[in-house]
């Protein structure tokens, strides 16, 4: 397992067969770690490593040689925000005193998704606490984050043209004064 974590890789593919074999010629071709592979919507794959960039990179290259017809997309963002590791896991846990205002956007697709999120955590002190890939939500993603009102309103703004200069933005949300359910209950 890599100790850094700057970069991040993912491949999408249309076949779920094929999705086995890019994870297994990702994971041989540089040390990275697995943040997900599994089966989406629509009868889709998803393979995401993490690792510094020249081992993403090559690991993303080494996929995609043998993704034959089944990819649909790639991606390596290099010197990613530090936030999106935990968000895309799940592990962030939110103590009521952290929370403050709420962001939400939605994009079209994994990669966009996590484009956004990148951009926005790099745009304003905000707490990135979900990047939801993909499951029970028709191949969509969607970022949850919280912080100042204005820290909410520059992030999801940031995230939001980054989505949507890929053609890929469903939805940007900013909720001021959010109830406490809010920041328990989600996918």
């Amino acid at each position: 397992m890599p100790e850094t974590l700057n970069a991040i890789g993912m491949i999408e593919l249309s076949s779920i067969a094929t999705g086995y074999r890019v994870q297994d010629a990702m994971l041989k071709a540089a040390d990275v770690n697995l943040l997900l592979a599994r089966t989406v919507c629509s009868g889709k794959y998803l393979v995401l490593v993490a690792g510094d960039v020249a081992a993403v990179a090559a690991s993303v290259q080494a996929g995609g040689e043998v993704a034959d017809r089944g990819l649909i997309e790639e991606l390596v963002i290099p010197n990613i925000h530090p936030q999106v590791f935990p968000a895309v896991a799940g592990t962030v846990e939110l103590k009521p005193e952290e929370t403050g205002a709420l962001g939400v956007l939605e994009a079209f697709s994994v990669a966009a998704g996590i484009k956004g999120a990148d951009a926005a955590a790099k745009t304003a002190k905000v707490t990135l606490f979900r990047l939801h890939v993909a499951m029970a939500v028709g191949g969509k993603s969607y970022l949850l984050l919280t912080g100042s009102v204005a820290a909410v309103t520059a992030a999801v703004e940031s995230g939001a043209a980054t989505i949507g200069e890929l053609g890929m933005l469903v939805s940007k949300q900013i909720i001021p004064q959010p109830r406490p359910e809010l920041f328990r209950e989600y996918v």
